[in-house]
């Protein structure tokens, strides 16, 4: 027998066969939920109810309750927007790019991570409408749609219409990509149903899957396809998010190292992400078969490297200010790290240069534990470096008599939090109705490790 990945010596030396993967990740599908899994939906419900009770006022009041004032027009709004869209960046890339790469270690986490990639954009689309006040009066003012009013159109030359075009895109071809990767399972969780509802709604979703040779040869083809799209989108996004700031004449922002920096800054945080559901979805669902520690070593792995690239970035922008001469951008830079908000920018650099480099250890790397707070550190870190970039850059411009200082008020707080029981509560339900593993990739190796007995 030859074995040539840890993943396949796992499953084929621990003697699973093609139908016990497909107990082990039906399971959950068609058993009563856990109390663990009840517990956390009751949590992320009542996140979403008090952070409601925000997004309500919001609407009522206008966007006036929240913190912003003349100097500081974006704040929370806005960090939480860019650092929910890198969030969403992973899951297209474990998916997409190792795809292409026929990287056979995602195959345990990709499902997952495509479904973490469709909460997260829409927790981030979340924000800039509700920073339109009351949406339903003129949302359609950011699409480029014909009216009645004469002509006038959106900004074409406006990053933010890219924003709208870059994120719509991205948005449409992960769910595409993710729900064709789900047919072949919903057919087998059909075929399974004893239950006529569950077998009319899995039915219905798995579009008459049959299994043939053609229906296989076909799949395959559109899921290259899809990859092929969704590699220049993981580059692109947040290339265009990051134009948001280069564009402008803010000091600390017109700089052209922010596309790669906000990419790999976006891969960074996605990958935190990703390893902090996948080691709770592992736990909740005992997945340790399919979700190993070689798998979370070669994510830790990742998020060494780009929390590497992240650092230098940091490091460059300091040297780019004062090789600049420019005394607005090297203020800028001064005002971060010794200002009124410099406690935010060390907490930036503890979470996202140091915490990351404990990787390096190999004890470390493989350990549950360390790689969960890791995990969670990260991204309050990449959340930090959102707000420290928008906020210590606004609230002292070019005219000192305007400097202002921003605040959060609760409805900052509350509207964030709804953004979290949204994505929590989508993820669970996730997990519990849809297979949160691929069956139909896993097999493919128990299968193509018996032909080669």
């Amino acid at each position: 027998m030859q074995v040539t990945s840890p993943l396949r010596e796992t499953l084929v030396t621990g003697g699973k066969t093609v139908h016990d993967i497909t107990e082990d990740i039906c399971r959950q599908v068609e058993g009563k939920p856990s109390k663990s899994w009840m517990m956390g939906l009751a949590l992320s419900l009542g996140g979403l109810t008090i952070g409601g009770y925000a997004v309500f006022t919001l609407l009522w009041e206008g966007i006036g309750v929240w913190g912003l004032n003349k100097t500081v027009g974006w704040a929370w709004d806005i960090t939480n927007f860019v650092w929910w869209v890198g969030i969403g960046h992973a899951g297209t890339l474990i998916s997409a790019i190792l795809l292409l790469f026929r990287q056979k270690w995602r195959m345990s986490i990709n499902r997952a991570a495509e479904a973490m990639t469709i909460f997260a954009v829409l927790c981030a689309l979340m924000f800039p409408s509700l920073h339109m006040g009351r949406m339903w009066v003129g949302f359609y003012w950011a699409l480029p749609l014909p009216n009645t009013f004469g002509s006038l159109w959106v900004n074409f030359n406006s990053p933010l219409l890219w924003d709208v075009f870059a994120i719509s895109t991205y948005f449409t071809v992960s769910l595409v990509f993710w729900y064709i990767g789900l047919i072949p399972d919903f057919a087998t969780i059909r075929d399974r149903a004893t239950n006529k509802i569950s077998k009319a709604i899995y039915g219905a979703l798995s579009f008459g899957w049959d299994g043939a040779a053609k229906t296989w040869m076909r799949y395959e083809s559109v899921s290259l396809i899809l990859a092929g799209l969704a590699t220049p989108l993981v580059l692109s996004v947040h290339t265009i998010v990051s134009m948001d700031f280069a564009t402008s004449v803010i000091p600390g922002w017109h700089t052209t190292i922010f596309p790669p920096y906000f990419v790999a800054g976006a891969i960074f945080s996605g990958f935190a992400m990703v390893l902090t559901l996948m080691l709770v979805t592992r736990k909740l669902f005992k997945l340790e078969d399919y979700i190993t520690i070689y798998h979370i070593e070669l994510m830790n792995i990742v998020i060494i490297i780009t929390g590497s690239i992240v650092g230098v970035a940091y490091i460059t922008e300091f040297f780019i200010a004062w090789y600049s001469g420019v005394p607005y951008e090297q203020y800028a830079f001064i005002n971060r790290a010794f200002g009124p908000y410099d406690w935010a920018y060390y907490t930036m650099m503890t979470c996202n240069v140091i915490a990351p480099q404990l990787f390096w250890f190999k004890k470390i790397r493989t350990s549950i534990v360390s790689t969960m707070i890791i995990s969670i550190i990260v991204n309050i870190g990449m959340w930090f470096e959102r707000f420290v970039i928008i906020v210590t850059s606004l609230h002292r411009d070019y005219i000192p008599s305007s400097w202002a200082m921003f605040y959060p008020t609760r409805y900052d707080v509350g509207v964030y939090l709804f953004s979290f029981g949204f994505f929590f509560t989508a993820f669970l339900l996730f997990s519990k109705f849809f297979p949160v593993l691929n069956m139909a990739e896993l097999k493919s190796i128990v299968k193509s490790s018996s032909e080669k007995k």
